[in-house]
């Protein structure tokens, strides 16, 4: 009996090392999945953060009133950013984006002054935007206050459209690494059902049996989420070397969020699944494991 145990755990070990390498590849599409989605995110505030709303001033102010004007949008909740443009610098702002300088048509300089500032990008949608421009051009020393309306109406739509999307394929995935690494657990514990069976026949109480094969799972679970980060994370540096800019939008908290999910994913389904597998080998009858 104690040779046939031994004869059953050995033809187990090469259903385990399957197990890791089919859980470490589902959990690294997981863990691809969820970087796009959470780039996809810091790609869409990032683009509302540099939305520019444009303030400009009433002929020359003095540098009080200027002053006063520009702590008042200082102040104000929806400002990430902010600069006072003279009409100096206005005008070499627009001389170094290519255009040519119009002192051989106009003798002076059309150019306003401006309070430019960047939006937070809770605030990036056209109501509050209209919202925001009605209240500074309140102010008797505001002309006009300009923001590009379809870019933002075009942001916003494109922003919502991919997060959903994305969600969706997220959820398709979760549910189907759900599914694959069940199986996978499954699979393995098959080649152990004799083992299972033959423990209880000694009188092994369900504990005792569950116990070892448990931690097993939770052994082989850590080792293909570790394994599944470390290649995802491998993923991501190449991907940065290619592309430098992604390196703007990463997020070293969300990222340890991903990576500590896939973690606990890996755990928690191969412990949950093991376990489930041995009640039902356990309840099975000795002829039906053939």
């Amino acid at each position: 009996m104690a040779q046939s145990s031994k004869a059953s755990a050995r033809r187990g070990k090469p259903s385990y090392v399957m197990s890791i390498i089919g859980v470490t590849l589902v959990l690294f599409l997981l863990g691809i999945v969820g970087w796009l989605v959470i780039n996809a995110n810091k790609l869409g505030d990032y683009f509302k953060e540099n939305v520019e709303v444009r303030t400009f001033l009433r002929g020359e102010l003095s540098a009080k009133d200027s002053a006063s004007l520009i702590e008042y949008i200082a102040s104000r909740p929806y400002v990430n950013s902010y600069e006072f443009l003279t009409k100096e610098t206005a005008k070499q702002k627009y001389i170094d984006e290519g255009n040519e300088d119009w002192n051989k048509v106009l003798d002076y300089n059309p150019l306003p002054n401006s309070i430019n500032f960047r939006l937070k990008k809770e605030y990036v949608n056209v109501d509050t935007l209209e919202a925001i421009k009605a209240d500074l051009e309140q102010n008797m020393h505001v002309t006009d206050v300009q923001y590009q309306r379809a870019l933002v109406t075009t942001l916003d739509r494109n922003i919502r459209q991919v997060s959903i999307g994305l969600l969706i394929i997220a959820i398709l995935i979760a549910v189907s690494v759900i599914f694959l690494i069940d199986n996978t657990i499954r699979l393995a514990m098959f080649s152990n059902r004799f083992l299972i069976k033959t423990m209880q026949m000694v009188g092994a109480t369900r504990w005792f049996i569950a116990k070892p094969l448990n931690i097993k799972a939770v052994i082989n679970g850590a080792i293909s989420a570790v394994i599944a980060i470390a290649l995802v994370y491998a993923v991501i540096l190449a991907t940065r070397n290619f592309l430098p800019e992604l390196a703007a939008l990463h997020d070293t908290n969300l990222m340890l969020v991903l990576f500590v999910a896939l973690l606990i994913i890996g755990i928690s389904i191969s412990v949950f699944s093991t376990y489930r597998s041995v009640l039902k080998y356990l309840k099975m009858k000795l002829d039906d494991l053939y």
